[in-house]
C-alpha cells in the first residue's frame, strides 16, 4: 500500500495565496480610497473658494484698497480714467503753452516734489509751457505736495496725479502736447527707507525710467530732450575727493544709489539705440523750503521745536559725517542751465533707426563746500532760538557714506553752473518758510511775524523763480 499524501506543504502554499490575495486586496482598496479622499479633498476646497468669492466681496475690495493705499501705489495705479476728453485736453494745452517766444514745452514729472515744485515754478515764470505729473505717493506727508499742488496751480502749471508706469496716460500726454523736453524728477528718494521697502526703488527708479524712455523714443513725435535727476549716492564707497563725474561709480553703499546707477546704465542703452538726448544730474543733498521731511535738516528742525532728541552720526574713529549740502535755488539754475543747452534727440518716430549719435551727458550738482552734520545742527539751533537734545551714535552699515563732496567744474564749463548760497544763509530762507507754512512758534520772536502782505510767503516758496 503506498505512502499518504503529505498535505503540509499544500495546506501552506493554500494559506500564503490567501495571505497573497489579501495584501492585494487592501492595497487596491487604500488605493482607491486615497483618490476618492484627494478626488472629495479637491472638491470641498473649490466649495469653499466659490462660498467665499459669492459672500465675501467686501473682505476682498478692502483687502484691495489697502494695497492701493499702502505707501507706494502700484506700477499702473494713477487715476488713468480720469484723462482724455476736451476739457481735460483743453486744460492740457493751456498749461502747456510756452508765453514766451522760442520757450520750451517741458513735461515735469514728480512736479510735487520739492524740486519738481521749484523747477515748474522756474519754468513758468520765464515763460515756459509746464505739464506736470506726480502720483502723491505716502512716503512722506502727502498734503505737502496737495500744497505745491495748490502752489503751482495758482502760478498756472497744472499738476496730473498719474504715475510713470502708466504708458498708456505718457502716450496720451505726447499725443495732445508736442513737449519739447523733459524734466523727470519722479523716484522714490531715501537712503534708510530701502531697507524696509526695496520693491518702491525698483519700480520707480526702474521700471519708472525705462516706461518714460519707452514713450519718448517709441511713441512721442518728435522725441523730446531728456534731464533727469541721478544722485550723488552714486558714488558709494568711493574715497577720492571732491567726487569727479569720471571717479568710478561701480561700488554703490545702498539700493537707492544702485537704483541711480541702473538709469545711468539705462540712459546710455537708450540714448545709443534710439537716438534719445538725455542729460543726468547728481543732486547733492539738497535743502530749501518746500523740502522734504526726511531729510535730516527738516526732521530736526521739527524735533528741536518739539523738545526732542534728535540723533547725530559719527565715523567709528570719531570724525564728523559730512554733506555737501545745495540749496534749492542753485539747483533749480543747473537743471534750467541742463534744458537750456540740452540738443535735440537724433531718433525717428517710432523707435525707428537714429540719425546719428545723441547727446549724453552726466553732471554733478552741489555746493562743493562739504559740512559737518553738527555744524549744520548749531546753525538751526541759532534760528531757531533753541538748542537740541542730542544723541550721538556710530554711522550704521544702512547705506549711508561718511561724506560728500561735490566737483561741479564740469557744469560750470558747460552751463555756467556756479552755486552761491552758504548754509547758513539757505537754513535761514527755510527756517523762514517753515516756521510759516506750520505756523509754530519760536523763542527766535524775530521769526515769528507773519507776513502781511497776501501771497509774501509763497514769494519765500518760490526762490529762483522769483529771479529766473
Amino acid at each position: 500500500m503506498g505512502s499518504p499524501q503529505d498535505t503540509s506543504k499544500s495546506s501552506k502554499f493554500e494559506r500564503y495565496n490567501a495571505y497573497l490575495v489579501r495584501r492585494v486586496t487592501s492595497a487596491r482598496l487604500l488605493a482607491a480610497s486615497s483618490h476618492l479622499l484627494f478626488r472629495a479633498t479637491i472638491l470641498a476646497a473649490v466649495f469653499l473658494i466659490f462660498l467665499f468669492l459669492l459672500h465675501c466681496p467686501p473682505l476682498l475690495h478692502s483687502s484691495a484698497s489697502r494695497v492701493r493705499s499702502s505707501n507706494h501705489r502700484s506700477l499702473l495705479s494713477s487715476a488713468s480714467a480720469s484723462y482724455g476728453g476736451a476739457a481735460w485736453e483743453r486744460e492740457v494745452r493751456r498749461s502747456s503753452t510756452p508765453r514766451r517766444a522760442g520757450g520750451f514745452v517741458v513735461l515735469v514729472t514728480g512736479a510735487a516734489g520739492f524740486v519738481g515744485t521749484h523747477c515748474s515754478l522756474a519754468l513758468k515764470r520765464r515763460g515756459d509751457g509746464v505739464v506736470g505729473l506726480d502720483n502723491f505717493n505716502s512716503y512722506y506727508d502727502p498734503s505737502l505736495k496737495r500744497s505745491r499742488q495748490a502752489l503751482l496751480a495758482r502760478r498756472g502749471v497744472l499738476v496730473l496725479d498719474a504715475d510713470i508706469n502708466d504708458g498708456a496716460l505718457l502716450a496720451k500726454l505726447f499725443d495732445v502736447v508736442p513737449f519739447s523736453h523733459v524734466l523727470h524728477l519722479a523716484a522714490q528718494a531715501g537712503v534708510r527707507y530701502a531697507t524696509r521697502n526695496p520693491q518702491s526703488y525698483v519700480a520707480s527708479n526702474v521700471a519708472g525710467l525705462v516706461s518714460l524712455f519707452e514713450v519718448a523714443a517709441k511713441h512721442a513725435d518728435p522725441q523730446p530732450a531728456i534731464v533727469w535727476a541721478s544722485s550723488s549716492s552714486v558714488y558709494g564707497l568711493n574715497t577720492e575727493a571732491p567726487f569727479s563725474e569720471l571717479h568710478r561709480t561701480d561700488r554703490p553703499a545702498s539700493l537707492y544709489a544702485a537704483t541711480k546707477k541702473a538709469g545711468e546704465a539705462i540712459a546710455h542703452t537708450y540714448n545709443h539705440i534710439y537716438g534719445l538726448s538725455i542729460t543726468g544730474l547728481r543732486f547733492f543733498t539738497v535743502y530749501g523750503p518746500w523740502g522734504r521731511p526726511d531729510m535730516a535738516y527738516f526732521s530736526f528742525t521739527k524735533s528741536i521745536l518739539a523738545g526732542k532728541p534728535i540723533t547725530l552720526f559719527r565715523m567709528p574713529d570719531g570724525a564728523a559725517v559730512q554733506r555737501d549740502f545745495t540749496y534749492i535755488d542753485d539747483v533749480v539754475k543747473g537743471c534750467l542751465g541742463a534744458l537750456d543747452t540740452a540738443t535735440k534727440s537724433t531718433g525717428a518716430t517710432g523707435g525707428g533707426k537714429k540719425r546719428g549719435p545723441a547727446q549724453l551727458r552726466i553732471y554733478n550738482l552741489g555746493n562743493t563746500s562739504p559740512v559737518p552734520v553738527a555744524k549744520m545742527v548749531a546753525i538751526l539751533e541759532d534760528l531757531l532760538g533753541k538748542k537740541a537734545k542730542k544723541n550721538i551714535v556710530t554711522l550704521p552699515q544702512n547705506g549711508d557714506v561718511p561724506f560728500t563732496h561735490a566737483n561741479v567744474s564740469l557744469a560750470e564749463t558747460d552751463f555756467g553752473y556756479r552755486p552761491t548760497t552758504d548754509l547758513a544763509a539757505g537754513l535761514r530762507k527755510f527756517v523762514k518758510w517753515y516756521v510759516e507754512y506750520y505756523g509754530v512758534e519760536t523763542p527766535n520772536k524775530g521769526l515769528n511775524k507773519k507776513s502781511k502782505v497776501a501771497g509774501e510767503e509763497e514769494k519765500v516758496a518760490e526762490g529762483v523763480a522769483a529771479s529766473a
